[in-house]
Protein backbone atom coordinates (compact mmCIF):
# COMPACT_ATOMS: atom_id res chain seq x y z
CA UNK A 1 0.00 0.00 0.00
CA UNK A 2 1.18 2.99 -0.94
CA UNK A 3 2.98 5.43 2.09
CA UNK A 4 0.16 8.77 1.32
CA UNK A 5 -2.37 5.87 1.16
CA UNK A 6 -1.97 4.33 4.45
CA UNK A 7 -1.20 7.89 6.09
CA UNK A 8 -4.70 9.36 5.05
CA UNK A 9 -6.36 6.11 6.30
CA UNK A 10 -4.71 6.62 9.43
CA UNK A 11 -5.66 10.07 9.54
CA UNK A 12 -9.32 8.49 9.04
CA UNK A 13 -9.18 6.33 11.65
CA UNK A 14 -8.03 8.71 14.16
CA UNK A 15 -10.96 11.06 13.32
CA UNK A 16 -13.08 8.41 14.04
CA UNK A 17 -11.43 7.29 17.30
CA UNK A 18 -11.39 10.69 18.81
CA UNK A 19 -15.34 11.13 17.27
CA UNK A 20 -14.07 14.13 15.22
CA UNK A 21 -13.99 14.95 11.67
CA UNK A 22 -12.70 18.63 11.61
CA UNK A 23 -9.87 19.66 9.71
CA UNK A 24 -7.56 20.76 12.60
CA UNK A 25 -8.55 17.17 14.05
CA UNK A 26 -7.44 15.10 10.92
CA UNK A 27 -4.52 17.23 9.92
CA UNK A 28 -3.36 16.54 13.84
CA UNK A 29 -4.40 13.04 12.34
CA UNK A 30 -2.51 13.36 9.26
CA UNK A 31 1.01 14.41 11.29
CA UNK A 32 0.62 11.38 13.78
CA UNK A 33 0.11 9.09 11.44
CA UNK A 34 3.08 10.28 9.41
CA UNK A 35 5.22 10.05 12.41
CA UNK A 36 4.62 6.73 13.20
CA UNK A 37 4.57 5.87 9.77
CA UNK A 38 8.23 6.89 9.93
CA UNK A 39 9.34 5.12 13.26
CA UNK A 40 8.13 1.60 11.67
CA UNK A 41 9.43 2.81 7.74
CA UNK A 42 12.05 -0.57 7.82
CA UNK A 43 9.58 -2.84 8.93
CA UNK A 44 6.88 -1.91 6.19
CA UNK A 45 9.68 -0.96 3.67
CA UNK A 46 9.13 2.67 3.06
CA UNK A 47 12.45 3.78 4.21
CA UNK A 48 13.08 6.42 1.46
CA UNK A 49 9.96 7.67 0.33
CA UNK A 50 10.01 10.51 3.12
CA UNK A 51 13.58 11.31 1.25
CA UNK A 52 11.74 10.91 -2.39
CA UNK A 53 8.87 13.71 -0.92
CA UNK A 54 11.57 16.03 0.00
CA UNK A 55 13.66 15.67 -3.27
CA UNK A 56 10.39 16.48 -5.20
CA UNK A 57 9.27 19.03 -3.38
CA UNK A 58 12.90 20.41 -4.15
CA UNK A 59 12.43 19.74 -7.70
CA UNK A 60 9.52 22.05 -7.35
CA UNK A 61 11.40 24.53 -5.78
CA UNK A 62 13.89 24.47 -7.95
CA UNK A 63 11.25 25.20 -11.01
CA UNK A 64 9.64 27.79 -9.08
CA UNK A 65 13.44 29.60 -8.70
CA UNK A 66 13.80 29.03 -12.38
CA UNK A 67 10.75 30.73 -13.19
CA UNK A 68 10.80 33.83 -11.47
CA UNK A 69 14.24 34.15 -12.11
CA UNK A 70 13.68 33.59 -16.33
CA UNK A 71 10.12 35.88 -16.08
CA UNK A 72 12.53 38.63 -14.95
CA UNK A 73 15.48 37.70 -17.66
CA UNK A 74 12.46 38.11 -20.52
CA UNK A 75 10.98 41.04 -18.89
CA UNK A 76 13.94 43.13 -18.98
CA UNK A 77 14.46 41.70 -22.65
CA UNK A 78 11.12 43.14 -23.28
CA UNK A 79 11.61 46.16 -21.67
CA UNK A 80 15.22 46.85 -22.55
CA UNK A 81 15.41 49.40 -25.79
CA UNK A 82 18.57 47.93 -27.54
CA UNK A 83 17.73 44.48 -28.28
CA UNK A 84 21.01 42.39 -28.93
CA UNK A 85 19.29 39.08 -28.72
CA UNK A 86 21.32 35.72 -29.60
CA UNK A 87 18.95 33.04 -30.22
CA UNK A 88 19.41 30.01 -30.63
CA UNK A 89 18.25 26.23 -30.95
CA UNK A 90 20.79 24.19 -29.03
CA UNK A 91 20.97 20.07 -28.77
CA UNK A 92 20.94 19.48 -25.59
CA UNK A 93 22.52 15.72 -24.69
CA UNK A 94 19.97 13.76 -22.52
CA UNK A 95 21.26 12.11 -19.24
CA UNK A 96 17.61 10.71 -18.74
CA UNK A 97 16.44 7.66 -20.64
CA UNK A 98 13.19 7.04 -19.44
CA UNK A 99 9.77 8.42 -21.01
CA UNK A 100 8.58 9.78 -18.10
CA UNK A 101 11.84 11.84 -17.36
CA UNK A 102 11.79 12.82 -20.12
CA UNK A 103 8.67 14.60 -20.66
CA UNK A 104 8.97 15.90 -17.69
CA UNK A 105 12.33 18.04 -18.72
CA UNK A 106 11.10 18.66 -21.86
CA UNK A 107 7.81 20.59 -19.58
CA UNK A 108 9.83 21.67 -17.28
CA UNK A 109 11.80 23.86 -20.22
CA UNK A 110 9.05 24.58 -22.07
CA UNK A 111 7.16 26.31 -18.91
CA UNK A 112 10.28 28.60 -18.10
CA UNK A 113 9.56 31.79 -19.84
CA UNK A 114 12.30 31.79 -22.96
CA UNK A 115 12.78 28.62 -23.63
CA UNK A 116 10.90 26.06 -25.74
CA UNK A 117 11.56 21.84 -26.19
CA UNK A 118 11.06 21.76 -30.00
CA UNK A 119 11.60 17.88 -30.58
CA UNK A 120 13.36 14.65 -28.81
CA UNK A 121 15.96 12.99 -31.08
CA UNK A 122 14.95 9.72 -32.51
CA UNK A 123 17.13 7.87 -30.43
CA UNK A 124 16.51 9.78 -27.42
CA UNK A 125 19.77 10.79 -26.25
CA UNK A 126 19.26 14.50 -27.94
CA UNK A 127 16.44 17.50 -26.65
CA UNK A 128 16.58 20.51 -29.26
CA UNK A 129 15.99 23.44 -27.28
CA UNK A 130 14.69 26.82 -28.62
CA UNK A 131 16.12 29.94 -26.29
CA UNK A 132 15.68 33.52 -26.71
CA UNK A 133 18.66 34.76 -25.81
CA UNK A 134 21.87 32.37 -25.47
CA UNK A 135 25.14 33.78 -25.18
CA UNK A 136 27.06 30.63 -24.36
CA UNK A 137 25.02 27.39 -25.69
CA UNK A 138 27.30 25.64 -23.44
CA UNK A 139 26.65 27.40 -20.09
CA UNK A 140 22.58 26.74 -20.87
CA UNK A 141 23.42 23.21 -21.35
CA UNK A 142 25.73 22.72 -17.98
CA UNK A 143 22.71 24.46 -16.16
CA UNK A 144 19.63 22.45 -17.23
CA UNK A 145 22.10 19.42 -16.69
CA UNK A 146 23.22 20.47 -13.55
CA UNK A 147 19.95 21.89 -12.30
CA UNK A 148 16.49 20.31 -13.80
CA UNK A 149 17.91 17.58 -14.96
CA UNK A 150 20.06 16.46 -11.85
CA UNK A 151 16.72 16.91 -9.83
CA UNK A 152 14.62 14.78 -11.80
CA UNK A 153 17.46 11.98 -11.35
CA UNK A 154 17.47 12.69 -7.94
CA UNK A 155 13.34 12.01 -7.33
CA UNK A 156 12.55 9.34 -9.62
CA UNK A 157 15.81 6.92 -9.31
Amino acid sequence: MPVLLANVLLAVAWGAVTGSFEALNLLFGFVLAAMALWLIREQIGTRGSLGRTWRGLSLAGLFLWELVMSSVRVAIIVLSPRRDLRPAIIAYPLTVDRDFEITLLANLITLTPGTLSIDVSEDRETLFIHCIDVPDPDAAITDIKNGFERKIMETFR
